[in-house]
C-alpha cells in the first residue's frame, strides 16, 4: 500500500530524515514511535505532500507521487487525522463532513450528507450531527476528525499523534474507534505516545531517533526483546 524508499528531508543544513525506508501492507497497521524530534511526523507529512521530500521515492499502491499525472488520485486514497482536529469552527459537524467531500470529492449534496451520516454512526456520533465543534469534547472532536478522514474512503489512514491534545480520560474513546477501523482491516500508519496501545494494536513498529530507523519489527519482538540497546533504554523509559 504504502513504500518509502531512501527518503530524506532536510531543512537547510539540517537532516531530518535520512535513509527511510518502510513498506506498509494492506490491512497493516504500523506504528512509528521514537523520541520528540526524531522525525516520525515528518514521515506522515510526507506521505501525503505536505512535506516536499529532498531525495528518495514514495510510492502508493506501486505508484510515485513524482509521478504528476497520478499524483492527486494517489493521495485521495490517504486521509490523514491531526493532533489538534482541524475542524472548521464556523460549521456544524455535519458540513464539516459534507463540505470537504463537495470539495475534494465532487460529490453532491444528497450523497454527501448520506456519507456523512455513515460515518458518524461508525463513530458513535450520529447524535451530534448537528452541533458545532465548540459544543464536543475533545475526544468528540477528535472522532468527528476520524469521521471526516473516513468520508473521503481512503485506502489508508494516518494518524499523527490523534491522543496528544486530549485529557486522559478522552484517550480511550479515540482509542477504541481506531481498535474499530483494525477490525475493519483499514490500513493505518500511526504515530503515537501511548505505548501500551501501539503494542497491543501494531503489526509492525519502527523506532526512530534523529531522523534515522534505530529498528523495526514486529510489535511483540520490539517490545519484549527488541535488538538494539539504545531501543532498549527508550522503552525503559516511557514503558
Amino acid at each position: 500500500m504504502i513504500e518509502v524508499k531512501n527518503l530524506k528531508k532536510q531543512f537547510g543544513k539540517n537532516v531530518v530524515l535520512d535513509n527511510i525506508n518502510l513498506e506498509i501492507k494492506k490491512g497493516e497497521v504500523v506504528s512509528l514511535i521514537g523520541p520528540s524530534g526524531s522525525g516520525k511526523s515528518t514521515i506522515l507529512r510526507s506521505i501525503i505532500d505536505l512535506e516536499t521530500i529532498t531525495s528518495g521515492d514514495i510510492l502508493i499502491e506501486g505508484n510515485n507521487l513524482k509521478d504528476k499525472k497520478i499524483k492527486k488520485e494517489m493521495l485521495l486514497k490517504t486521509g490523514m487525522v491531526f493532533q489538534t482536529f482541524n475542524l472548521f469552527p464556523h460549521m456544524s459537524v455535519r458540513n464539516n463532513i459534507v463540505k470537504t467531500l463537495e470539495l475534494v470529492k465532487k460529490l453532491d449534496k444528497k450523497e454527501a450528507n448520506k456519507i456523512a451520516e455513515e460515518t458518524l454512526e461508525v463513530v458513535g456520533l450520529i447524535d451530534k450531527i448537528d452541533n458545532f465543534p465548540s459544543e464536543l469534547s475533545g475526544g468528540q472532536k477528535q472522532r468527528v476528525a476520524i469521521a471526516r478522514a473516513l468520508s473521503l474512503r481512503p485506502d489508508i489512514l494516518l494518524f499523527d499523534e490523534p491522543t496528544s491534545a486530549l485529557d486522559p480520560e478522552l484517550v480511550k474513546e479515540v482509542l477504541d474507534i481506531i481498535r474499530k477501523l483494525k477490525n475493519d482491516k483499514i490500513t493505518m500508519l500511526i504515530v503515537s505516545h501511548e505505548m501500551n496501545f501501539v503494542k497491543e494494536i501494531s503489526d509492525k513498529v519502527v523506532v526512530l531517533e534523529k531522523g534515522e530507523i534505530l529498528e523495526k519489527g514486529d510489535s511483540k519482538k520490539i517490545f519484549e526483546n527488541p535488538d538494539s540497546q539504545r531501543v532498549k533504554e527508550f522503552l525503559n523509559t516511557i514503558y
